[in-house]
């Protein structure tokens, strides 16, 4: 199966969707999302997906299928979108009990700035992920050929994101699509584990 197999839609606001979603995006994140939340992690996003308006909403989420199954997503939204969004689904998904992601969320609280820095110019892209067994089969750049076109469609003059240091695989992938590390984060710190490098694009 090639390239034209792949059906791209965007998504429902669903429970199973919700917890589709929910395993991409950790994957996509290398199991950050599972270390801030536990082992609810997968509930919880696909609760907070059903709601409009927020960085994790169904929204802003678009799947790949072939032959009628999903095989990969994207999800991305505007600099805009993202400073008028709402951080409350997932808190109220996570439950006032869950202490481990407000204390994640405060040790981590550089990273959620680095987001907040997205220029006003930019589309970024949240996660994107394919499954295992079809990597390398075109839906990778399938996803990237269309959430370009809608950042193009939202007005926006660059594409940026942000990708571990260690991924060496998603950095050549993105590099292939005219993506260049604009800056790394932390500077001084020596765990690569924890570097990030936030990667743009100009949109022609």
């Amino acid at each position: 199966m090639g390239r034209d197999s792949i059906v791209l839609r965007a998504a429902k606001p669903t429970l199973d969707e919700g917890l589709t979603f929910a395993r991409y995006l950790d994957e996509a994140a290398e199991g950050f999302f599972r270390f801030m939340i536990g082992r609810r992690v997968e509930h919880v996003i696909a609760t907070a997906f059903l709601k409009p308006d927020h960085d994790l909403s169904y929204q802003n989420v678009t799947f790949a299928e072939q032959e009628g199954a999903i095989v990969g997503m994207v999800s991305g939204y505007t600099a805009k979108q993202h400073r008028a969004s709402s951080r409350r689904p997932l808190k109220e998904a996570a439950g006032r009990r869950n202490l481990r992601m407000r204390i994640v969320s405060v040790l981590f609280a550089p990273i959620m700035r680095i987001i907040d820095s997205t220029g006003d110019e930019d589309f970024y892209i949240q996660s994107i992920a394919v499954s295992r067994e079809l990597q390398g089969g075109g839906v990778g750049s399938t996803l990237m050929d269309f959430i370009e076109e809608q950042a193009k469609a939202s007005g926006s003059t660059r594409l940026a994101l942000d990708v571990s240091a260690k991924n060496e695989n998603a950095r050549r992938f993105y590099s292939n699509r005219g993506m260049n590390v604009e800056s790394r984060w932390p500077k001084r710190l020596p765990i690569r584990a924890l570097k990030f490098y936030r990667m743009t694009k100009e949109l022609g």
